[in-house]
């Protein structure tokens, strides 16, 4: 189906949701962008073509300061912020809503997801630490999440690898071999990345199927 745009105004400017629905919903996938980029990143693209298919309509979300054209995202709390100002336009479609994000976008979906009412979250490269400083661990904001999480995590990810992450079982963690941050394979590696693609989605699917 072609994608519809919806603005919504929040307290820091208007945001965009891009819809990508599903014939027969049972589920919203709401995602934001992380700091570094927007909606384009191939693992959201990948989970909009691939997850209406399966019954989950997929909403690609674009934080006021992207829509605006700024080049650095702002703090914390005003991501927050724009995203539970969001919220409501997410839950219009009258179905559980899964708060999902990359990077920034995922910390912002785990902090905000157990008081916003979302059913699960789905992380897309948390940034488990910064580059080259694992002693600056930001594993509270992830486990701190209370609700079904999905890690998706490139096994080359300078933010954070997954043999990095905490053992949990408030949390699942899939992980992309060979995938960097924004899960690029590199030329050279064993899988090419459109498999790598086809991990993230594959698992997410089976994932949202355990939802309902």
């Amino acid at each position: 189906m072609t994608p519809e745009i919806e603005t919504v105004s929040t307290r820091n400017g208007d945001a965009r949701v891009t819809w990508y629905p599903a014939a027969h919903p049972n589920l919203v996938l709401a995602a934001s962008h992380g700091a570094g980029g927007g909606i384009e990143a191939r693992d959201l693209q990948a989970l909009a073509t691939t997850l209406p298919t399966h019954g989950v309509t997929v909403a690609l979300v674009e934080q006021p300061w992207r829509v605006a054209g700024k080049k650095v995202a702002p703090a914390p709390k005003t991501l927050d912020a724009g995203w539970r100002d969001l919220w409501p336009a997410l839950r219009a479609p009258g179905l559980p809503v899964i708060a999902a994000g990359r990077s920034a976008g995922a910390r912002v979906a785990c902090r905000t997801a157990a008081e916003l009412g979302a059913t699960a979250v789905l992380a897309l490269s948390f940034p488990l630490h910064p580059p080259g400083k694992p002693e600056k661990s930001r594993a509270e904001e992830l486990l701190g999440a209370g609700l079904p999480t999905l890690v998706v995590q490139g096994g080359n990810d300078p933010f954070g690898k997954p043999a990095e992450f905490p053992d949990s079982p408030l949390y699942e963690l899939v992980e992309v071999p060979y995938g960097d941050h924004g899960f690029a394979v590199p030329k050279r590696a064993p899988v090419s990345q459109d498999e790598a693609l086809v991990t993230i989605t594959d698992a997410v699917v089976a994932w949202t199927r355990s939802l309902v």
